[in-house]
């Protein structure tokens, strides 16, 4: 019904990650180190996907796709080290509002980080270059995964966001440690992505042949049932972090953030229940 391949994960993980990456960096908030780190980060696992892909695979549309990612993560990061000493629009707004308002309260000149104007800002729609030619790889591994197509290539597609999104919600979590007054903003956009993706990503993982099946007993999960009550304890578990990270997050204390934080790490473990658990099931041959 549909296959767990290794390398199509790997890239739909890295996919999902680099699409969501283009949904921060756009706000022009957040400082360029965290789109270093996910470029980086993410582009080493699309080269992952690409290796695991040739070696123990045959599918090559996917492993091009794959090094393309790479490629693409690797050209954007490139672009804004070259372009790093711009920053970025509104955190050197905040920068300069906050320096006068400590000289104001103190009479202290204090030292600011300084920005080159002559430099041009860092173009965020290159970071839609590297999800886009890796959906192709996406679809490519869907269409191989099983029958019927459109259902295989949905759930990898929607499980790329459901995925990513979790991922870069956790990994900007951790990016307020290092960037002191970064509005709430970003974090909120990708946990409320996540409460909306959520429905589709349990749906498609419903409809037959899916987990309906497995809890009727058509299909079987080869312990008796307990791997399919797993599954949606941790679908369930996932919608209830995102309502009570959403509630974290609407305290005023910069300690909000953390709590919320450590709410993404559950979510995360949660989220990939909910997606490797369903595809390990109806991978099973015993299916």
């Amino acid at each position: 019904m549909i296959s767990l391949d290794a390398a199509t994960f790997l890239l739909q993980w890295s996919v999902g990650c680099l699409a969501y990456l283009w949904v921060t960096t756009r706000r022009r908030e957040v400082s360029l180190g965290y789109g270093w780190l996910m470029r980086g980060l993410f582009g080493f696992m699309a080269l992952g996907a690409a290796f695991v892909g040739f070696r123990y695979g045959d599918l090559p549309v996917r492993e091009v796709s794959a090094l393309a990612t790479a490629a693409a993560a690797g050209y954007a990061l490139w672009s804004s080290w070259v372009h790093r000493g711009a920053g970025v629009k509104y955190q050197r707004e905040r920068v300069q509002v906050r320096s006068e308002r400590i000289t104001e309260m103190t009479g202290i000149d204090r030292e600011t980080q300084e920005f080159d104007t002559s430099v041009g800002e860092f173009n965020p729609n290159l970071d839609l270059i590297a999800p886009a030619v890796g959906v192709v790889g996406v679809v490519a591994g869907g269409l191989a995964a099983g029958d019927p197509p459109w259902l295989s290539v949905s759930r990898m597609l929607v499980g790329a966001l459901f995925l990513g999104c979790v991922t870069d919600a956790m990994s900007l979590g951790h990016w307020y440690l290092t960037q002191p007054g970064l509005p709430r903003a970003p974090l909120l956009q990708l946990v409320h992505h996540l409460g909306r993706i959520w429905p589709f990503e349990v749906g498609l993982l419903l409809i037959s042949p899916g987990m309906i099946q497995v809890f009727n007993g058509t299909i079987e999960d080869g312990y008796g049932g307990m791997l399919g009550w797993f599954w949606a304890a941790c679908a369930v578990t996932t919608l209830g972090l995102v309502f009570v990270t959403l509630m974290a997050l609407k305290e005023r204390y910069y300690s909000a953030v953390m709590a919320a934080t450590g709410l993404l790490y559950l979510a995360i473990l949660t989220a990939f229940g909910t997606d490797l658990v369903a595809r390990a099931i109806l991978s099973n041959p015993a299916a």
